[in-house]
């Protein structure tokens, strides 16, 4: 697949967002590790905290990474990231904090465990993979960008304890195929773990009553 843009100039992208940023990329870790412990926990408040998290953290891709930065390279970002990221961080917001139709809890089942696989993929496996390939920081995805930040989505979306409705999840299930092609092509190899989450994570929700 031919990219409008070359491997260099992908990777710069992570450098000049890692360096900007910094050091928001531990706030946004934080978070996450947050999100879980709260799923884990479940303190009254925790499904609205939750999907205050989901939603901050989506619409920051959208906005930071592909509006600021990514759209610097791919054109693309302001038609798919900007717009869609953003939508899906207010999806979350108004399906998860405004009509609390989402409640989440890790259980010792089949969905917890997996949920849990991919969290930790996001969190730990994926820095690693990534830094054996020879993905240096800053030039490499960090947490807080659309590929490692969606596995974790899934991760915390599979400890839902009811079905979730299908326009909640088609923008990163959408988002595990495209961004996969891309950043796959450019050499991210630790992305296959993203097409993997979405397929799995995509036949688990067909699969739940």
């Amino acid at each position: 697949m031919k990219m409008p843009f070359t491997s260099d100039q992908f990777f710069n992208v992570f450098r000049e967002y890692n360096q900007a940023v910094w050091p928001v990329q531990i706030f946004l870790l934080a978070s996450a590790i947050i999100a879980v412990v709260l799923a884990i926990l479940k303190y009254k408040k925790s499904d609205i905290l939750i999907g205050m998290i989901l939603g901050f953290l989506w619409i920051w891709m959208g906005i930071v990474y592909h509006l600021l930065y990514f759209s610097k390279i791919n054109p693309a970002a302001y038609l798919f990231g900007t717009p869609l990221f953003i939508l899906q961080g207010f999806l979350f917001f108004f399906v998860i904090v405004l009509k609390k139709k989402v409640s989440f809890r890790f259980n010792r089942n089949l969905h917890g465990m997996l949920g849990a696989l991919f969290i930790l993929f996001a969190l730990l496996f994926y820095p690693l993979i990534g830094h054996a390939q020879g993905h240096i920081y800053p030039a490499s995805p960090t947490f807080g960008l659309p590929c490692p930040t969606t596995i974790f989505t899934f991760g915390l979306l599979l400890w839902s304890m009811k079905r979730l409705p299908l326009y909640l999840i088609i923008i990163p299930v959408l988002w595990s195929i495209v961004g996969f092609t891309a950043s796959f092509t450019m050499g991210v190899k630790e992305d296959i773990g993203l097409l993997i989450a979405g397929v799995l994570f995509a036949i688990f929700w067909f699969l739940k009553k």
